[in-house]
């Protein structure tokens, strides 16, 4: 009986979408995550009877056909490009991203990789960094007598002194583009790595090529929609039990059959 295994691979197939689910909702405090979605597709079909087929001899042809499925698979896990709303910190190195793009991040390897997670830090050397202690591209250092810094919608970094009314420049901050940045494969920590399906990252300055603009003082929030998910779920869970019931079903037909006498 097909229906067995038609019906493990939507128990699989719903399986994964709550692991999906349950991964967007654990995330919905993470700064600048973008909820998943599991996409699927149907499995082949078996052709017990080919549509078009001529079933007689005065040249008669089949309409439909009989056309068998075997079960579902996962087909994708996309990611969800909505930005999320942006929080007020006030911090100095907090700077949210308005529109597309992401920040640069230099990992210890020296490969690099790219977030939306605008938290950053300084270092006691005064190098700006991400959480996790890896240097924002261009690297930018920060004097220790500087008294604030200030970073404008175009990624200049200010620092201002005690000394002098105006501001100096330090640097500016690169934004980073996708063609596809669905493509980019995510890593943890808030981070991507391009990859052959993401393109190339196109890299340039803050509200350039159609890239996103800073705001110092603002992080992103997660872009994960609460009562969406739950939703999702609740539909997940009742498809997971339509497929076990299946599966029951199956079962006592199967049990009929051998008791036949």
């Amino acid at each position: 009986m097909r229906a067995l295994k038609i019906a493990a691979t939507g128990m699989t197939a719903q399986q994964m979408r709550v692991e999906t689910i349950s991964n967007n909702l654990a995330n919905m405090s993470t700064t600048g995550y973008n909820a998943r979605r599991a996409e699927f597709a149907d499995l082949h079909y078996q052709q017990m009877a080919r549509a078009g087929t001529v079933n007689a001899s005065d040249g008669t042809v089949l309409p439909t056909g009989v056309q068998l499925g075997l079960g579902v698979r996962p087909s994708a896990v996309s990611m969800d490009l909505q930005q999320g709303s942006l929080a007020a910190t006030g911090g100095d190195l907090d700077v949210a991203i308005e529109g597309l793009g992401y920040l640069e991040v230099t990992l210890p390897s020296g490969q690099t990789a790219y977030t939306r997670d605008g938290a950053l830090k300084r270092t006691g050397e005064g190098l700006i960094v991400t959480s996790e202690g890896f240097p924002v591209g261009p690297e930018i250092t920060i004097p220790a007598d500087a008294r604030s810094i200030s970073v404008n919608a175009d990624g200049e970094v200010y620092a201002y002194f005690d000394q002098a009314a105006a501001g100096q420049l330090l640097g500016q901050l690169t934004m980073t583009g996708f063609t596809n940045a669905k493509g980019l494969e995510a890593i943890g920590s808030n981070m991507f790595l391009e990859t052959e399906a993401s393109g190339p990252a196109l890299v340039s300055s803050p509200g350039q090529d159609g890239l996103g603009t800073l705001r110092q003082g603002y992080l992103e929030a997660s872009s994960v929609d609460a009562v969406r998910e739950i939703t999702d779920l609740i539909e997940a869970q009742r498809g997971y039990e339509m497929n076990a019931k299946v599966i029951s079903a199956v079962d006592q037909m199967m049990s009929a059959t051998t008791q036949v006498r």
